[in-house]
């Protein structure tokens, strides 16, 4: 594979656990490519395996076998110091509970990737506050998470994702704590960001309705990853 081709790539990926004497493979040789602007969604079981492979493919756990690459890269063969630098330019997290530091403004929150990043607060503060606009939430820069609603929760934790312009952002059940009609809105802004940006996606979801919105769904079964029909 040309991983440096591509946004993301991982090769005969697999992780085992030890649970007492016992091993158990929890994924399998699996190889996946995510260039500029795909939409992928994984799907799978409970307990399949889906947030062990997008951990292992945001660098925040290791594989047992195989390589993930960002950015042309392999995260087993960088420091932990690499890894986080590699994670702050080139890809972005939204999980199911939005992560929000609940002391910090929708605004300080979108900040922080750039401020980690070297940014000055100034020019910082202009870039969030411009995609916190474009989420729809221009009128609430200042307000702290608790007195936001689950669904702007999440958009500010999705525009926290995109504001370092990734090349690669990983969902884990990003509407999972959401109403149908709220995750059906954070879908269409994703679908929106998507197009605009040419950020890959790559989601971890039980949401269908989400998953068939996707261009390609892949299931995570048996350890291994296999394109729905």
């Amino acid at each position: 594979m040309n991983s440096d081709a591509a946004a993301l790539t991982c090769e005969h990926l697999g992780k085992v656990y030890s649970q007492g004497p016992q091993e158990v493979e929890v994924l399998k040789d699996i190889n996946l490519e995510v260039f500029a602007g795909d939409q992928i969604a994984i799907v799978g079981s409970s307990g399949s395996g889906k947030t062990t492979l997008l951990n292992l493919l945001g660098g925040l756990d290791l594989p047992s076998s195989g390589s993930v690459y960002v950015a042309g890269k392999n995260l087993a063969l960088v420091n932990e110091t690499e890894r986080g630098l590699l994670r702050n330019q080139y890809l972005g997290f939204v999980f199911q509970f939005h992560h929000l530091l609940g002391e910090f403004t929708a605004l300080e929150n979108v900040c922080m990737p750039l401020l980690i990043a070297g940014l000055s607060v100034a020019s910082a503060a202009d870039r969030a506050g411009k995609l916190l606009s474009r989420v729809g939430l221009e009128a609430r820069l200042e307000h702290k998470p608790s007195e936001l609603s689950g669904g702007e929760r999440q958009r500010v934790a999705i525009a926290r994702a995109l504001v370092a312009e990734p090349s690669c952002v990983l969902l884990d059940e990003p509407t999972g704590n959401l109403d149908r009609k709220t995750a059906e809105e954070i879908q269409d802004l994703m679908s929106k960001l998507n197009s605009s940006l040419a950020i890959s996606f790559i989601i971890v979801t039980h949401d269908e309705r989400l998953a068939d919105s996707m261009q390609r769904k892949l299931t995570l079964q048996d350890g291994m990853l296999h394109e729905s029909e």
